[in-house]
């Protein structure tokens, strides 16, 4: 085991030199482990929804986003069936837009989520608040019939009552650390990892 990522095995640790400080970043998820926690996270979609009917996902920008076109694409070569898919902005959501300058994007949603079984997903969810904005932004689209969510990592530390229906991993961190999602479409390759100050 490594001493300062008990929950990780030893061997994975490396260090990351940036300008300051010195960071130090273990690996908790090989592209293998993604792909099968996504996998499994499929069929428990399908179980809790009984199907693909009425069903949509919805990605949260920026790192849901292509997670949820993932998702969508493992469902449908199981059922044989599209599911729709789409991408949220929840950058004017967020309860902290007063005092953060975010970098504003562009919701892609091309279908009603009125009444529809609606899945959100996201890369990590940790307070909670982001799941809280992309709630908001539903609402201001549609009313679904229900929303669930969908992803790859819980860290812990909830500040709001929200918990996710399906989660790839759970990985226990403190607060001082930080766990980065690294995908092929944006990052190259496949990988979650994470970083302490040392």
């Amino acid at each position: 085991m490594c001493p300062a990522f008990p929950h990780v095995r030893r061997g994975t640790q490396r260090r990351v030199m940036q300008d300051q400080p010195e960071l130090y970043e273990t690996q908790v998820m090989d592209a293998d482990e993604m792909r099968r926690a996504w996998t499994r996270i499929a069929h428990e979609i399908l179980e809790r929804n009984k199907g693909v009917e009425n069903l949509a996902i919805v990605g949260i920008l920026r790192k849901g986003a292509p997670l949820a076109r993932r998702l969508a694409e493992t469902i449908t070569r199981i059922e044989g069936t599209a599911v729709p898919v789409g991408e949220l902005d929840i950058s004017l959501y967020r309860d902290d837009f007063r005092t953060y300058q975010p970098h504003v994007g562009t919701t892609q949603i091309p279908f009603d989520i009125e009444g529809k079984n609606l899945v959100l997903v996201d890369e990590v969810i940790y307070t909670g608040r982001t799941v809280r904005a992309a709630l908001g932004g539903l609402v201001d689209l549609g009313r679904p019939s229900v929303t669930q969510l969908a992803v790859l990592i819980d860290r812990g530390h909830r500040e709001l009552p929200i918990r996710p229906d399906f989660v790839g991993k759970n990985i226990p961190t403190s607060r001082n650390e930080h766990v980065t999602v690294y995908l092929s479409e944006l990052d190259g390759d496949d990988r979650v990892v994470i970083g302490k100050k040392p």
